[in-house]
């Protein structure tokens, strides 16, 4: 039976953006973290959280990175960047913060609650919660950067190409769901079944769901207005195949956007197999790309060495595919792909500046 309009106005819980923020901590010096911020409330399922980590004093309105957790869209926690990170102290969250920006790690809902999108419309709405209370945090939310690991990844990168950010670090990400099957070892992926993270993600199998499968890839959504994106993924990958961040990287590049593409030589997924030195270089190497993309002026004015140290690629010819600019520059004021190009045969992998 239907409520009268003035109980349920009386029963309607606030709008996040109006709840009380929790109360800092101090986890690090020089660090604050306000936990469990509320950001999102879905009908039905738990309230969605977002920690966000701080300088403790800040003199000017932050830059913004949005950090989303992987797992599979199935397990995982905002806390976490990762296995390689977890001994890391002070955490990697810290460390950015540290570095000067306000970092959001997110909930999002997972695919035993929600299927696609789901998961979107909830990074989303995180964008719009960080905006409406920008002000009142310090935050400067027109300088924001996505950033994501293997699942997060893939959201990262679907909420950069959906929303104005100024650029998107994308780890090990799944990118076209339609190619996912052919590019695994054989014998290694079903498209037919229900249970893969993917089909439990868009909530069929992917040999059945074609339109819902493209729906849910980020190279659908690529255009010419795409941020610039770092994109790093392992040569050993065993989980999510190196072919699916060379597709992202040729779409962004025949599109015209900036993207710096990363071979990792010898990781495999989560970083497994490559030396603590190399982890912590790929850590460093994102941050300089969120610093370079959030200054104050164009991120796209200042991209095309902002990763002069740290991991770097050596260059190949332009890409063949129509279109593509490869690692050269145009006279385009937008930068062109400066990382290997995506459609060469045997791109060079990244390797350590000594």
């Amino acid at each position: 039976m239907p409520l009268p309009p003035e109980l349920a106005a009386l029963l309607a819980a606030p709008a996040p953006a109006q709840l009380p923020l929790p109360p800092a901590a101090h986890p690090a010096p020089g660090t604050r973290l306000l936990r469990g911020a509320v950001y999102a409330a879905p009908d039905g399922i738990r309230p969605l959280e977002l920690d966000l980590w701080l300088p403790e004093e800040p003199h000017d309105p932050l830059p913004v990175i949005v950090y989303i957790h992987g797992g599979g869209w199935r397990t995982g926690t905002r806390t976490d960047m990762g296995p390689r990170f977890r001994p890391w102290h002070p955490s990697p969250f810290t460390r950015l913060a540290q570095a000067g920006f306000a970092v959001a790690t997110l909930d999002y809902r997972l695919t035993g609650e929600a299927t696609y999108p789901a998961q979107l419309e909830d990074v989303t709405a995180a964008l719009a919660w960080l905006d409406a209370r920008a002000e009142e945090l310090g935050l400067d939310t027109d300088r924001t950067v996505t950033w994501g690991e293997s699942a997060g990844a893939h959201l990262a990168a679907l909420l950069a190409l959906t929303a104005p950010v100024r650029g998107c670090v994308a780890w090990y990400g799944p990118t076209d769901l339609t190619t996912l099957p052919s590019q695994s070892r054989p014998g290694s992926y079903d498209a037919t079944s229900r249970t893969t993270r993917e089909a439990l993600l868009i909530g069929a199998p992917l040999a059945t769901a074609p339109d819902r499968a493209r729906a849910a890839s980020p190279v659908t959504h690529v255009t010419a207005d795409a941020p610039p994106f770092l994109i790093l993924h392992g040569t050993d990958d065993t989980l999510i195949p190196l072919a699916q961040s060379e597709q992202l990287a040729a779409a962004l590049c025949q599109a015209g956007a900036h993207v710096d593409f990363r071979p990792v030589p010898g990781a495999d997924h989560v970083w497994a197999g490559l030396p603590d030195e190399d982890v912590e270089q790929c850590f460093t190497t994102s941050l300089d790309f969120a610093r370079a993309h959030t200054r104050g002026r164009s991120s796209t004015s200042t991209v095309s060495t902002s990763l002069s140290s740290g991991l770097h690629t050596s260059t190949t010819p332009p890409c063949a595919r129509s279109g593509c600019p490869g690692p050269t520059r145009t006279a385009s004021p937008r930068p062109s792909c400066t990382g290997p190009c995506p459609a060469a045969t045997s791109p060079s992998p990244a390797s350590r500046t000594p």
